[in-house]
């Protein structure tokens, strides 16, 4: 739809390895006026790093304190970020779909199974599902420590993607409705100037 961008953020590349956690989805934002949506974002860094710190390597950071500080000022980092977006004029939601162990066994089945779904299958995510626990324990303190009023999480449960449609198509629309949009108002200047182009337009000869 017009006025409307996706944005998949996939593994870093050697360009976004350069620079701070925040660049490449910063670089990203959309302009005033328009819906970004964020397919995945920064929040990997508190997530697939931090289940995989051997990752932080390749980011060639400078000394770094130790065990949960980093991830604390990570946190403090994201939500400082999402302050000053508020606090530009941005509306940030944020959504954790989140499907049961029993039913992403049952779709990477499918993807394997059918042919026209084989495209969709990466063994790497069959081998990450032995870090179901430590996944989500990583999620339950993200969305503890990074929720907020002006950027609020929806955790919805996704195993039924209808109802998971519905839960987001709703919190989107309440959220625009909130906003109170309207087409501009036309002042007394601008609809004597739309009265005169309409007097010449009806003056015209067939």
């Amino acid at each position: 739809p017009q006025g409307c961008k996706v944005f998949s953020f996939k593994s870093p590349s050697a360009e976004e390895l350069d620079h701070d956690l925040l660049w490449r989805c910063q670089r990203c934002l959309p302009e005033r006026g328009r819906i970004g949506i964020f397919n995945r974002s920064y929040y990997e860094e508190v997530l697939v790093v931090r289940v995989h710190p051997e990752l932080l390597a390749a980011q060639r950071l400078p000394a770094q304190p130790d065990g949960r500080e980093l991830w604390q000022h990570r946190y403090a980092d994201i939500r400082a970020f999402e302050a000053y977006l508020a606090r530009q004029g941005y509306l940030i939601l944020k959504f954790f779909l989140h499907v049961s162990r029993a039913e992403q066994k049952q779709r990477f089945l499918e993807r394997i199974e059918v042919p026209e779904k084989n495209w969709k299958f990466s063994a790497a995510d069959v081998a990450e599902r032995a870090n179901w626990d430590r996944y989500m324990e990583a999620y339950e303190t993200m969305v503890r420590h990074t929720a907020a009023p002006h950027a609020p999480w929806h955790v919805v449960p996704a195993d039924h993607k209808w109802f998971t449609r519905l839960v987001v198509a709703e919190a989107v629309c309440d959220a625009l409705d909130a906003l109170g949009l309207a087409f501009p108002k036309v002042d007394a200047a601008r609809r004597r100037e739309l009265a005169a182009a309409r007097r010449a337009l009806l003056a015209e000869k067939a």
